[in-house]
């Protein structure tokens, strides 16, 4: 099948009109022409990934966050990103980049279903009543402690940065995959107890403790690692005569 092929598939369910205007979504480097019969999906092009995907004899590199986000004046083996764009022109590699627009069309829901989340609404809208984050009622009124297990469980991940009093009992969540700063004002103006998301730091932190918000700093990594699987599954729906993997969960940092 051709990369274009594919390419249209994806923007049938993942449309990059749903993307935000600062965002670099899309067919970022290789031929549009370009027979594929392997795929690879990760949530960043690391060097690592790059060299799976050179060594794996992969066709095509889809990730979550695009490798090339502001202009490019050259491509070197000089720089990082001239290097992995290199290796990837090299081994005839088709990269694509699905950002906030898998944000908006397939992110949200599916953090929010993970988590139970029940009678949601959009965080801050994007394009026709769709966007980004999810506000909704937790299963049941449960303290922060017992919210942030809930996490724990829904993402599959060993731990999480907490920001409040974890007696406290919480109801209301607002959650945004990825880094949520700038959508947390969203979630103080729908009343929420909680705020789950991801870099949050100790300014925004206690700020937001004080005006009533608890956070529960989940990662970037530790949200948006489901992106993986859950394109892997939509493309093995549509397409036939296509190999898939997807790069192992690995988180990028430690906490000891």
């Amino acid at each position: 099948m051709k990369c274009s092929e594919i390419i249209t598939l994806l923007e049938q369910e993942y449309g990059k009109e749903y993307a935000c205007d600062w965002d670099n979504v899309g067919l970022l480097a290789g031929r549009r022409d370009k027979e594929v019969k392997k795929i690879l999906l990760a949530l960043d092009a690391t060097d690592e990934v790059v060299e799976q995907a050179a060594e794996g004899a992969y066709d095509m590199l889809i990730t979550h966050h695009p490798m090339i986000f502001g202009a490019i004046k050259r491509v070197t083996d000089e720089d990082m990103v001239g290097r992995r764009l290199l290796s990837l022109i090299r081994s005839d590699i088709s990269y694509y980049a699905m950002h906030t627009n898998y944000d908006t069309r397939g992110m949200a829901d599916l953090t929010a279903r993970l988590l139970n989340l029940q009678e949601c609404t959009v965080l801050e809208e994007v394009k026709d009543g769709e966007g980004i984050g999810r506000v909704g009622v937790l299963p049941e009124e449960m303290t922060l402690r017992e919210c942030a297990e809930l996490v724990k469980r829904a993402y599959d991940i060993p731990n999480v940065k907490i920001f409040g009093n974890l007696d406290q009992k919480v109801h209301l969540a607002a959650l945004c995959p990825g880094a949520g700063k700038s959508t947390m004002h969203n979630a103080l103006q729908f009343g929420c107890d909680v705020y789950i998301t991801g870099d949050i730091d100790h300014h925004t932190g206690i700020d937001a403790v004080d005006q009533g918000l608890c956070i529960i700093d989940a990662g970037h990594y530790g949200m948006e690692h489901v992106f993986m699987e859950d394109v892997k599954a939509y493309l093995e729906k549509v397409l036939t005569g296509v190999h898939m993997d997807c790069v192992p969960v690995k988180y990028p940092f430690a906490v000891i």
